[in-house]
């Protein structure tokens, strides 16, 4: 497997999305309720953590906080906290720090997206002071008891958690044991009124190599979102995303199956006269199935289909097992997709439609009619069966470590599948 894929892989020059995501102005302002109340700052949080200068800080409170949308542009953070200061024994001031911060989201050399300040404008307004209630201070005192100088170097500080963050994003994740998935963004996001437009690219590794996928016929782009969309955010995945899944989960050999038959050859011989001729003795038959092509997914509006294209191999005999008949198996099942936390699930339905065709015999002709009666119940209840044990694990959808997706809604269109669904805070550990 691995001389395969080492012949494979650099025939993979192709960069084009196949999935991707709208984050809205709602998920945008989606924030975990909590308090809002004063936080009082213990003596030893009484330095110079702000950048007070001579001053002791009695407590904090958040006054305004919001992150809005620049389109063509990025994001600007807003936020206004009101410091209580203790410059003097006698003296107790409330300062109003307001910020404003313009964040635009780029892709380092490692191909992660990273949020970066842009323009950082800090201002301080003295709002209340025991000493003289009836005057301000100006500006310039005002700056004098808060070094403003050190506030944007703070800010830029704080994204490093968010960039932590938006590393996640591109982690390979586990499909099986030997079959792992990466998305990867390929440019910098897009922003607009409708909220920021990511496009990715799926990429698969099989035994730690990164597989060449088929190419897509058909570029993919993200759909424009409805502009009425409650949701805080939209994933969007490709037709060829579900055919380059089920290609990857093929080459990794996962689909390869071998399935037990009610039949034994001496109730084969009965319908197959040539069967004795092989076979002194009675043994179990047994069917391994491999696919002669890779599958397809094909997707209209409202539903799924999954095609399989099959050989299964009949014989008998373990370990040595003994094929005498072959079979050419074209099938298509519904395709079943939910999610799950983080994870959609996806499974095959009722087989709709099965054709089977002769395509080796060591015994001789074997009618069409004869194939179905022997062996079509058992491969129609078996494959799907074998292979949504397969997927049973579900498959990561793109995500940041810190959120999962609520009230989620799983729509199938032509050609791309939609997720909408909003956005939970995971609770920290430890």
């Amino acid at each position: 497997l691995s001389v395969l894929l080492s012949l494979l892989v650099p025939a993979h020059t192709t960069r084009s999305p196949d999935c991707g995501g709208i984050l809205t102005p709602s998920g945008l302002s989606y924030r975990k309720s909590r308090p809002r109340n004063s936080h009082a700052v213990s003596r030893e949080g009484r330095q110079q953590h702000l950048s007070v200068r001579r001053n002791q800080i009695n407590s904090i409170k958040v006054a305004e906080l919001s992150l809005s949308l620049i389109p063509d542009t990025g994001l600007r953070l807003s936020s206004n906290v009101d410091l209580s200061i203790t410059p003097t024994l006698s003296t107790t001031k409330v300062m109003r720090l307001s910020i404003l911060v313009d964040l635009h989201v780029e892709m380092n050399p490692e191909g992660n997206l990273e949020l970066v300040t842009s323009a950082c404008k800090p201002t301080v307004e003295e709002m209340q002071s025991t000493e003289e209630k009836e005057s301000q201070s100006s500006s310039s005192d005002a700056d004098e008891e808060i070094n403003i100088d050190k506030i944007c170097l703070e800010v830029s500080k704080l994204l490093l958690l968010p960039n932590e963050e938006l590393m996640s994003l591109t982690a390979q994740f586990p499909v099986t044991p030997s079959c792992q998935v990466q998305y990867l963004p390929l440019a910098a996001p897009v922003f607009s009124e409708q909220g920021i437009t990511i496009s990715l690219q799926t990429t698969f590794q099989v035994a730690g190599m990164a597989i060449p996928l088929p190419v897509s016929p058909v570029p993919f782009s993200m759909p424009e979102p409805a502009s009425s969309s409650p949701s805080h955010l939209t994933l969007a995945f490709s037709e060829h995303f579900y055919t380059s899944l089920f290609f990857a989960l093929e080459i990794a050999g996962a689909f390869n199956m071998t399935i037990p038959s009610p039949l034994t050859t001496a109730t084969m011989a009965q319908k197959i006269t040539q069967m004795g001729s092989l076979f002194q003795e009675d043994l179990p038959v047994t069917l391994q199935a491999v696919f002669r092509s890779s599958p397809r997914v094909v997707l209209e509006e409202g539903k799924g289909a999954l095609k399989l294209f099959l050989t299964v191999h009949i014989g008998a005999g373990s370990p040595a097992f003994q094929s005498f008949l072959s079979v050419n198996v074209d099938m298509s099942a519904g395709l079943l997709l939910s999610i799950a936390d983080i994870r959609m699930m996806i499974s095959a339905a009722v087989i709709e439609d099965i054709e089977l065709s002769l395509a080796a015999s060591d015994v001789g002709p074997v009618p069409a009619a004869l194939l179905e009666e022997l062996f079509l119940p058992t491969i129609r209840e078996e494959v799907p069966a074998q292979m949504n044990v397969v997927l049973s694990e579900g498959v990561f959808l793109p995500h940041i470590s810190s959120f999962t997706y609520t009230d989620v809604n799983v729509t199938i269109h032509k050609d791309y599948v939609l997720v909408p669904c909003n956005l939970e805070l995971r609770a920290r550990t430890g």
